[in-house]
């Protein structure tokens, strides 16, 4: 029996989005008023969906307390991916001659990992995201449920793509990935840098002159299970503009795209398979009365897509990628895009027997 899809709503952090109003495409509406919950797709689809209640509601409910839904998760080994590792280490191979030819200097090479869920009805985006929070909590931390415009989307990201106040805004990107700070090479010191110097590019299109600054350079910072390089941008808003002009000139994220963007996109979309989707696009929070708000790069993100499968089971997709230099190693890039995904995978399928009714572990 199918059971009706849950109300919309948008999380992030403690703060709990209810009481939907307004759903829009248009980035212009980020500038009017009221609280906006947002998922940019990196293909470029934009749902920005207004809530009329906001509060704060304290951490995630746990999955099997009161008024939680289930999450019934799938099955490790019905995982595949877009890209084996074959055609993926392939790919990195294409890329590093891209970059002998002088077509490009860094591309992020993404494959997208899908599996069938349950009939549709048995697993909610909120209560994977529970689970994620317990699992792997990150300071991106978020859910936006909005099951009547196709957005079912939990994130467990690290990565901050744009934090404004005011005219102020702040971006994080993260480039450089490894099990400890020992790991790290000197090929991610130089991406970071690469990229750093693409999101002030990319700041500075929207900036005022003269006012895009680099406060942070390569700090290593600790996240469940690996660490990364990350580096932060700041620059003011120059006058007369808002989201329009701030999301034509930094999407998608430089971290997650390459360096010259227009060239890296270009390679990503001749060695690719799958659509990315939430995954690395935007995902976050604009408050409008206050002007703050706080949107992460889509990574470590999971997203619902229903009757997906050729029975007409929701599928639940998750994308893993790692950034290709000329020094990268196929092998080791893959191996990054493996480490990148695995406590998430994890996390999703080993809780698939809960039912969120009484804690036990369903049968």
């Amino acid at each position: 029996m199918n059971v009706p899809p849950p109300p919309p709503l948008a999380r992030f952090g403690s703060l709990l989005a209810t009481d939907l109003r307004d759903v829009t495409d248009d980035p212009a509406a980020l500038e009017s008023q009221g609280w906006w919950a947002v998922v940019a797709d990196f293909e470029g689809r934009l749902v920005c969906a207004r809530f009329g209640d906001v509060r704060e509601a304290g951490p995630v409910p746990a999955v099997g307390g009161p008024g939680t839904q289930p999450w019934r998760g799938p099955a490790p080994e019905e995982w595949t991916s877009s890209l084996d590792r074959a055609a993926y280490t392939a790919g990195v191979a294409r890329i590093r001659a891209h970059i002998a030819a002088g077509d490009v200097y860094q591309a992020n090479l993404c494959r997208v990992l899908s599996a069938p869920l349950p009939p549709s009805g048995s697993s909610d985006i909120e209560a994977l995201s529970a689970l994620l929070t317990r699992g792997n909590p990150a300071p991106y931390a978020g859910t936006v449920r909005l099951p009547a415009y196709g957005v079912e989307v939990a994130t467990a990201s690290p990565e901050l793509y744009l934090r404004r106040s005011g005219s102020t805004v702040l971006s994080g990107p993260i480039k450089g990935t490894g099990r400890t700070a020992a790991d790290l090479l000197e090929k991610d010191h130089a991406e970071n840098v690469m990229i750093v110097d693409l999101v002030r590019n990319d700041l500075g299109r929207v900036c005022a002159a003269g006012s895009v600054t680099v406060p942070s350079l390569c700090a290593v910072e600790q996240h469940p299970g690996l660490v990364h390089l990350v580096s932060t941008v700041r620059g003011e808003l120059a006058a007369g503009a808002g989201w329009p002009e701030l999301l034509a000139h930094t999407f998608p994220p430089g971290s997650v795209t390459g360096a010259p963007k227009l060239s890296a996109l270009r390679i990503i979309g001749e060695l690719e398979t799958a659509p990315r989707g939430p995954y690395c696009g935007g995902i976050g929070w604009v408050d409008a009365d206050r002007g703050r708000a706080e949107l992460a790069v889509g990574i470590r993100t999971f997203w619902i897509e229903r009757d997906a499968s050729p029975d007409g089971r929701p599928v639940l997709h998750f994308g893993t990628g790692a950034g290709i230099t000329w020094g990268s190693d196929p092998e080791g890039e893959w191996a990054e895009t493996q480490l990148k995904a695995s406590r998430l995978l994890k996390v999703a399928s080993e809780a698939r027997q809960h039912t969120g009714t009484n804690g036990r572990r369903a049968p």
